[in-house]
């Protein structure tokens, strides 16, 4: 069901809403706005010039109804090689249940020239620069909620939104417009905003939950095939 703006049952989500000074859906490649982020991003500069060591932009489908957010870039995966999940344990599982459902195509090689192509799908992030310790800090996560809130209206046939965790779960709430203590996180819930999107929750697909067996690759189809239902 579409968000009608002019129905006080549904009220239009913050990204719908006319702001005087929309902010971009990106980040600058220099952005300032987190001093601990920032610092460590200079650092990474330093020690490893030839990496991406930027805010990753979110990437896929345009005419995406799916958006896939997960928590913020790797060190060594997405702060590397630029492109979300893509040089890390974590893009895997990912990619390969994408290419499971159909929702992309051509063959995932773990690096952003690999020629593949999503399928309705887009991947963004909470947070777009890479944080210490894969940890970024309630301020952090709160500062960059302008970037997912933009990038989420910018897609004009966006539906459903697959959150990975729990601080990716939080802010697509917000983004979206929800009320957190309406829509709490767990695996594989289907939660339908008063603003007329769908979430759907799933743990991350990190290397500790695959390892630990938190999250296995059934589990993790099981919350894509509800998003899909959800559609």
């Amino acid at each position: 069901m579409e968000p009608n703006p002019a129905d006080p049952q549904h009220p239009p989500s913050p990204a719908e809403q006319p702001q005087a000074s929309p902010a971009p859906a990106e980040p600058p490649r220099d952005c300032p706005l987190c001093p601990r982020l920032a610092e460590y991003r200079a650092a990474n500069r330093v020690a490893h010039p030839d990496w991406f060591n930027a805010p990753v932009p979110g990437w896929g489908d345009p005419k995406a109804w799916l958006c896939v957010v997960g928590l913020a870039p790797g060190v060594t995966g997405a702060n590397r090689t630029g492109r979300p999940f893509t040089g890390d344990h974590a893009g895997l599982l990912l990619y390969a249940t994408l290419a499971k459902f159909g929702l992309s195509h051509g063959v995932f090689d773990a690096r952003p020239d690999d020629g593949l192509v999503l399928d309705g799908v887009f991947i963004s992030n909470a947070v777009r620069c890479v944080p210490p310790e894969n940890k970024p800090v309630p301020a952090e996560i709160h500062t960059c909620r302008q970037f997912l809130t933009a990038q989420l209206a910018a897609l004009p046939n966006l539906k459903v939104v697959l959150a990975l965790g729990t601080i990716a779960h939080q802010s697509a709430v917000k983004a979206l417009g929800g009320k957190l203590p309406k829509v709490p996180f767990a695996h594989a819930a289907v939660h339908r905003l008063h603003t007329g999107y769908t979430l759907v929750d799933s743990y991350h697909c990190s290397r500790y939950n695959t390892n630990t067996g938190r999250l296995t690759a059934p589990m993790f189809e099981e919350a894509f095939a509800a998003a899909i239902a959800a559609r």
